[in-house]
C-alpha cells in the first residue's frame, strides 16, 4: 500500500474537502435551471384558449383530457390516442389514483383490493416513491433482484403464479431509477403473457425515461400494451408518462396509457375526483411540443446539457475508487441516476460522511422498499441539478468520503 492510500490520508483529503464549504443538495433528480430555460417557450406558446374541437380550455370539463394532447401522447407512446389519459402534471399522481381506485373499488369486473392484503413485487434498486405509495397505504412489498436485463423473471413467474395477493409489479422498464436498466424484449414478453394467481394482476409501467438518452444511441423497449394484448392480458399493464423532464418539472403533464376497459374505469373513477384537468397547460405544451420529432430535438438538448455532468462523475470515480475492491457504479446510456455500490455495511457511513462535507445525497436505503437494503450498499447518484463545477467537486466528494467509510 502507498501513502497515498494509506487510511489517514484518505482522512487527511477528507477534510481538507470539508474546507470547500459545499452546500449541494443531490438528493432528487431535478432538472437544472438551464434545462428547465429550454422550454421557457412555454411562457408564450398559448394563442388562445379553444382546444381543436371548440373546447374552452378556461371551463370545468374534459376529464380525459383535450384531444390534441391526447393525440400527441398516444404518439409519443405509441399507442392510439382512445387509450390515453392526460391529466394532472404529474404521473406519479395517476400512479396513486390508480392504486387508491384499486384499493377502494377494485378493477374492471374484480371485487376491490383492500378486502384482502395486497403484496406488490418491487424491482431493486428501484424507485422511492413507488415504495412510498405501498408503505402509505397498507401493501406489503417484496423485492425483486434486478440484472442487466431487467427484473429477475424466473422468481417474478414463481411468486405470481402462487400467491393470488400478489396484485401488482412497479416497473421501470427503460433506464431504470437508479440502475440505469433497459427490459429486454424477452423479458417484456414474460411479463405480459406469465401466469397470475390473481386474476386482476397490475404491471405499474412507470415510462419516465422514454426520451432521457444520455448516448447517442436511442435504446428502445418493446410495447407493453402490444404484448400484453397479444398474450391474451389486455388488461394487464397501465403505462405512465408525463412530461416533467421534458418541459418543466412541476408545471408539466401527465398521461395514462392501458386498454380501453381500463380507460373507462379509469375516467369513471376520475370524475369523482375531480371536475377537469388543467386544460390551458395542456394547450400550451401541445403547442409548444407539437409532435415526437420536436421532443426528440428538445431532449437532444437535454442530453447534451446532462451529458457531461454524468461523464464528470463517471471520471471522478474512476480516479478515486477504480482500485477500491467492492466498490463499482453504473454507467447509465439514459435516465437521471447513477447507482454507486458500496461494500456491504458502508453506504449509510458514507452518505452521513458526504452530509458532513456539504453533500446531501439520497438517504441509503431509499432504492428499497420500507427505506432498508439488506446490504447497505447502494448510493442513488443524482448529476443533474449542480453546475458542471459542483458535481465534479461533489463527486470527488462522495468518494473521498467513501474511502473514509472503508477505512473506519
Amino acid at each position: 500500500m502507498t501513502a497515498v492510500d494509506l487510511p489517514s490520508q484518505h482522512h487527511e483529503q477528507y477534510q481538507a474537502f470539508k474546507q470547500l464549504g459545499l452546500k449541494l443538495d443531490m438528493s432528487r433528480g431535478k432538472p437544472a435551471p438551464e434545462q428547465l430555460d429550454l422550454s421557457n417557450g412555454l411562457m408564450a406558446a398559448l394563442d388562445g384558449y379553444k382546444a381543436a374541437d371548440g373546447t374552452d380550455g378556461r371551463n370545468y370539463g374534459g376529464t380525459i383530457g383535450l384531444p390534441e394532447a391526447r393525440e400527441l401522447f398516444g404518439k409519443l407512446l405509441d399507442v392510439p390516442a382512445a387509450q390515453v389519459v392526460v391529466d394532472s402534471s404529474a404521473s406519479l399522481s395517476l400512479m396513486h389514483d390508480v392504486i387508491i381506485y384499486s384499493l377502494l373499488n377494485g378493477t374492471p369486473g374484480n371485487a376491490p383490493w383492500v378486502r384482502e392484503p395486497v403484496t406488490f413485487l418491487c424491482p431493486v434498486p428501484g424507485y422511492d416513491r413507488h415504495f412510498a405509495i405501498c408503505e402509505a397505504r397498507g401493501i406489503k412489498m417484496i423485492n425483486i433482484p434486478m440484472s442487466e436485463a431487467g427484473p429477475d423473471m424466473d422468481l417474478v413467474e414463481k411468486l405470481v403464479a402462487e400467491d393470488a395477493s400478489i396484485k401488482g409489479m412497479w416497473c421501470v422498464p427503460k433506464y431504470s431509477n437508479p440502475g440505469g436498466v433497459v427490459f429486454s424484449d424477452a423479458v417484456v414478453a414474460r411479463l405480459a403473457a406469465m401466469k397470475t394467481a390473481a386474476p386482476d394482476f397490475r404491471l405499474m409501467w412507470d415510462d419516465a425515461y422514454r426520451f432521457h438518452h444520455l448516448g447517442e444511441q436511442k435504446l428502445e423497449v418493446a410495447n407493453i400494451l402490444d404484448a400484453c394484448a397479444k398474450a391474451g392480458n389486455p388488461d394487464r399493464a397501465i403505462v405512465f408518462a408525463s412530461s416533467s423532464k421534458v418541459t418543466w418539472a412541476g408545471s408539466g403533464i401527465a398521461a395514462l396509457a392501458a386498454s380501453p376497459a381500463n380507460i373507462a374505469w379509469w375516467t369513471k373513477h376520475a370524475g369523482i375526483r375531480s371536475i377537469g384537468p388543467d386544460k390551458i397547460n395542456q394547450l400550451r405544451h401541445v403547442r409548444l411540443l407539437k409532435d415526437v420529432a420536436t421532443v426528440e430535438a428538445l431532449m437532444e438538448q437535454h442530453r447534451l446539457l446532462l451529458k457531461p455532468k454524468f461523464d464528470a462523475v463517471l471520471a471522478q470515480f474512476e480516479h478515486y475508487l477504480a482500485d477500491v475492491p467492492g466498490v463499482s457504479w453504473t454507467r447509465p446510456q439514459g435516465g437521471y441516476f447513477i447507482d454507486l455500490v458500496t461494500p456491504d455495511g458502508s453506504a449509510k457511513r458514507t452518505v452521513a460522511l458526504a452530509k458532513e462535507a456539504g453533500i446531501t445525497l439520497t438517504p441509503a436505503g431509499a432504492a428499497f422498499p420500507y427505506g432498508n437494503d439488506p446490504k447497505d450498499s447502494h448510493i442513488r447518484i443524482a448529476p443533474s441539478f449542480p453546475s458542471l463545477d459542483e458535481i465534479t467537486k461533489a463527486a470527488q466528494g462522495i468518494a473521498l468520503s467513501l474511502k473514509v467509510a472503508l477505512a473506519g
